[in-house]
C-alpha cells in the first residue's frame, strides 16, 4: 500500500485539537505513521513536500513535519511528468501547489492520496485520477482498516 500525505495532512497533529474533528483526524494521521514504520504501508515523500516543509516557520511545527516525512521510504522529484500532470489538474480547477501535490501521488503510483483540506477533498474526487484514491485522514484509516 502506498500512500502521499500532503503537507496539511503531516501537520495535523500538531494543529490545535480546537474541535473532534481535528483531534480524529490527528490521530489518524499519527496511526498511519505508526503502520508506515512498522512497515505495513509505503509512505511517499516529495520534492513538492520538501519545498512546503521549508517555509513552515514555527521551528517545533517543522521539525515534528519533517520527523513524520522522515518516515517515508519512497521519494518522488518533481519531474516533467509530474509538471506536466499537475498543470492538467490545475486546468482542472486544483490550485498550483495542490496540483504538484497530487500530480506527485499519481506519479509515484500512490494508492492514496490524504488531505484534510476539504476543496481540495472534493475537487480530487471528481477527478478521474487512474488509480491513486483521494481521501480524507478518516476515510484513510477505514481503507486501511485501522
Amino acid at each position: 500500500m502506498k500512500i502521499y500525505l500532503d503537507t496539511c495532512s503531516l501537520e495535523r497533529p500538531w494543529d490545535i485539537k480546537s474541535n473532534a474533528r481535528i483531534h480524529l483526524e490527528a490521530e489518524a494521521i499519527l496511526a498511519v505513521l505508526t503502520w508506515s514504520s512498522e512497515g505495513q504501508a509505503t509512505l511517499i515523500a516529495s520534492e513538492v513536500l520538501q519545498f512546503e516543509l521549508e517555509r513552515i516557520q514555527d521551528p517545533l511545527r517543522s521539525t515534528h513535519a519533517y520527523e513524520a516525512l522522515s518516515k517515508a521510504t519512497s521519494y518522488i522529484d518533481a519531474t516533467d511528468a509530474v509538471l506536466e500532470r499537475a498543470e492538467k489538474l490545475h486546468d482542472s480547477g486544483i490550485p498550483p501547489l495542490d496540483a504538484l501535490h497530487l500530480a506527485s501521488a499519481v506519479e509515484a503510483g500512490a494508492d492514496f492520496f490524504c488531505t484534510c483540506d476539504d476543496k481540495l477533498l472534493r475537487k480530487a474526487k471528481n477527478l478521474m485520477i487512474e488509480k491513486t484514491k483521494a481521501v480524507s485522514p478518516l476515510e484513510l484509516i477505514v481503507e486501511l482498516g485501522l
